[in-house]
């Protein structure tokens, strides 16, 4: 099984992103919008029992984050995705890097680029046209995130919350 970990902004942010992803997302259904912070591991459930209790040690002294969400960006030409660009505080960072040592999977693969997905698996064409409108449309979301969820990924693809941890406020 493969397990991953997130926050989910609130509905508002959330309302917003799947007006679009759910005509450009090819993950849509699978999951709802959210910020990855540490992609998919592959675990068993005995592994996936251990990442929780080290996962409580890590958020137990953790500080919740403030996000802001200004504008679209995209991951292009390496990938053909769309997102809403999330510039948050230093605590989301050290959260960040907190999961990305060998307990929890190992270190990341890429540079670390907080964002909320609108779009994926579509074509170059309509990656141009997509990214074209929303680049004109005012979106300004700032709120705080204070708790995390580590999610696990089920036979149909989709994934569920196994277990929620809050995060720690000033």
């Amino acid at each position: 099984m493969k397990y991953g970990i997130v926050a989910f902004p609130s509905k508002e942010v959330q309302d917003f992103a799947n007006g679009y992803r759910m005509r450009y997302d090819s993950h849509y259904a699978q999951i709802p919008p959210h910020i990855t912070l540490r992609g998919e591991v592959e675990t068993d459930e005995v592994g996936l029992k251990e990442v929780a209790n080290r996962l409580f040690d890590v958020t137990k002294d953790a500080k919740a984050f403030h996000i802001s969400v200004p504008k679209v960006g995209t991951f292009k030409p390496i990938n053909n995705v769309i997102y809403l660009k999330v510039d948050a505080d230093e605590a989301l960072y050290d959260l960040n890097k907190a999961l990305h040592v060998e307990d929890f999977g190992g270190p990341a693969q890429y540079q670390y680029v907080p964002h909320i997905t609108l779009a994926q698996g579509i074509t170059a064409d309509e990656l141009e046209d997509i990214y074209g409108q929303l680049r004109m449309t005012q979106i300004n979301f700032s709120e705080e995130i204070d708790r995390i969820h580590l999610l696990y990924q089920l036979e149909n693809g989709s994934w569920t919350v196994y277990e929620t941890f809050r995060l720690q406020k000033d």
